[in-house]
């Protein structure tokens, strides 16, 4: 890590992280349309984002930022491989064995699938001997989460944490970083058995939706665990959430998957082919 690495890290403790993140929220929200062209367009040459397979490709179509953050793709930008399915665009930072209920987050650093969860041995308990996998949304990217199989969701945590940047300068540096963050925690049951999708919030990330409730965050600053009165099935590669600004995915699994060989920190795409299931 570089010394500016290392500074980026340690400026974040003192930062008031969720009062930067609610405003940005607002802004982001705004509807003015000189405002959010404004911030349209200098976001889409600031980060290269690429336009062409964007639903609506004109950036000034979109109502407010959030909606062209969020914004949808062309049906066929994304085509479904076999097996186990990545959940999103974006780099794909560890995966492995959840050894001895313990994740990877980078080279030094592990942490525990019971903080992850919430602190809920009862969930950290299904996991024991299974897998795991992170993938990082960087900005450019497409961010919309997507199921890596099909499953009936059980029920939704939410786990109130700071608001840590969480990009890889970032993670080298915060112990149990992923573990530490606001996050929404969904468990699904699956025919490969239970499935955890942990949708980790960040630094100005305003929000976390999903499909079946919305809005979820930010909530008051204590976990909630929710169950839902009708099954809740999605089905593999079906949108599940989404993030008004960018962050990680952090899936687990109660059995163990078979990776393909992906080298840690490369790319991947929502739908392409992360292992066998």
């Amino acid at each position: 890590m570089t010394l500016s690495q290392k500074a980026f890290s340690l400026l974040q403790y003192p930062l008031p992280q969720h009062a930067l993140s609610r405003l940005t929220g607002k802004v982001a929200q705004c509807d003015n349309p000189w405002v959010k062209n404004t911030l349209i367009k200098a976001f889409i040459k600031r980060f290269n984002v690429d336009m062409s397979q964007a639903l609506e490709p004109d950036p000034t179509a979109y109502a407010t930022f959030n909606d062209f953050f969020t914004r949808a793709l062309t049906v066929d930008a994304r085509p479904l491989g076999e097996g186990l399915l990545s959940p999103a665009d974006g780099t794909l930072s560890q995966y492995g064995r959840l050894t001895a209920g313990q994740l990877v987050q980078a080279k030094g650093h592990t942490y525990s699938a019971q903080t992850l969860l919430g602190g809920c041995t009862d969930l950290a308990e299904e996991f024991l001997g299974g897998s795991f996998a992170t993938v990082y949304l960087s900005p450019r990217d497409y961010h919309r989460v997507h199921m890596p199989m099909t499953g009936i969701l059980r029920e939704m945590i939410y786990v109130p944490g700071r608001l840590f940047s969480v990009n890889q300068a970032t993670a080298n540096h915060v112990p149990g970083l992923f573990a530490r963050n606001e996050r929404l925690v969904c468990i699904f049951d699956t025919e490969h058995g239970s499935m955890a999708m942990v949708l980790v919030g960040a630094m100005i990330v305003a929000a976390i939706e999903t499909v079946w409730a919305g809005q979820i965050t930010p909530l008051s600053g204590h976990p909630q665990r929710m169950r839902f009165g009708q099954p809740v099935t999605l089905a593999r590669g079906s949108e599940m959430g989404r993030f008004k600004l960018g962050s990680t995915v952090v899936m687990c699994f109660a059995n163990p998957i078979t990776f393909q060989n992906h080298a840690l920190g490369s790319m991947v795409q929502m739908g392409q082919t992360l292992g066998d299931l």
